[in-house]
């Protein structure tokens, strides 16, 4: 299944990806693609219907995150062994973990907005994993059981705010559109081996990152269970997996975004993202 969000910002309602292309209205079916969805075992309610009896939704309309704000959104930094290469970066022992805010979330076809002064902001086109269930202190063998489905996620950052003010790399992450997740929440039957799904984006129409999800350090189901050593996760919970070569910072010399950028990515079988580039400043009028 294809699941996603769709409609004005703040007022989504849910929705399903038929085969054909057509948005199918869940909404008399479920509230919304959240925790409770995943809590309530809305999966397997939303499974067992009869697609074609959906109403078909008319129109192209704005597509909006495919999760609304989940419990955690947590992420993996260093999990490509060529950008960690290309940042020269020793490759991480153990996985590196820090938080994006759930506040940070946005559409996969919003604006991306430049914090106020900030001249080296980044792209990072990610696979990231919807938890479906409570996770905690769960195995390798068995992590997979725990994840809902895929989606693209572009892990925007700050690279100032990220690496030279101190502290954690939380500053340059959270900033509000840094996180567009979507067009859809793929679930994990779809998809055959999330160990090899290709993963590109383009900034101004050239491709800058092309790679594959084979060149994980810690792959999925290494990751599902590492984290539930250190965090109970819940449903709806959102994690991302980290970057491959390609972004700003490891060019030479580093490019970063500016107004009028447009950034597209996307992932195999997880479809794809475009955001458009704007200073703050601009969203205020």
């Amino acid at each position: 299944m294809k699941l996603l969000r769709y409609g004005p910002q703040g007022s989504e309602k849910p929705g399903l990806m038929d085969d054909k292309g057509q948005i199918r209205d869940l909404s008399g079916v479920v509230k919304d693609i959240d925790p409770d969805f995943f809590a309530g075992d809305g999966l397997r309610k939303v499974a067992a219907l009869d697609v074609s009896q959906l109403p078909i939704v008319q129109g192209t309309p704005r597509i909006g995150a495919c999760i609304r704000r989940p419990g955690n959104f947590i992420a993996v930094g260093l999990n490509y062994v060529q950008h960690a290469i290309e940042t020269n970066a020793s490759i991480p022992s153990e996985p590196i973990l820090f938080n994006k805010a759930p506040s940070c979330i946005s559409g996969p076809f919003d604006p991306v907005t430049l914090p106020v002064g900030s001249v080296k902001s980044d792209w990072e086109v990610e696979l990231a994993i919807v938890i479906g269930q409570d996770a905690l202190y769960v195995s390798e063998e068995s992590a997979l059981d725990y994840v809902a489905g895929y989606c693209v996620c572009n892990d925007v950052s700050e690279r100032e705010s990220q690496l030279e003010h101190g502290g954690q790399w939380v500053k340059g992450k959270m900033f509000p559109t840094f996180g567009p997740l979507g067009p859809w929440l793929v679930t994990k039957d779809e998809i055959a081996d999330v160990q090899e799904l290709k993963l590109w984006l383009e900034l101004n129409g050239k491709k800058v990152q092309d790679s594959s999800t084979n060149d994980m350090i810690f792959p999925i189901k290494k990751l599902v269970s590492y984290i539930s050593q250190f965090v109970a996760l819940q449903p709806g919970d959102v994690i991302t997996t980290g970057t491959p070569p390609g972004v700003g910072l490891g060019m030479h010399p580093e490019v970063y975004l500016k107004a009028g950028d447009t950034m597209k990515l996307g992932i195999e079988g997880l479809g794809t993202q475009e955001q458009k580039v704007v200073n703050w400043a601009a969203t205020q009028k």
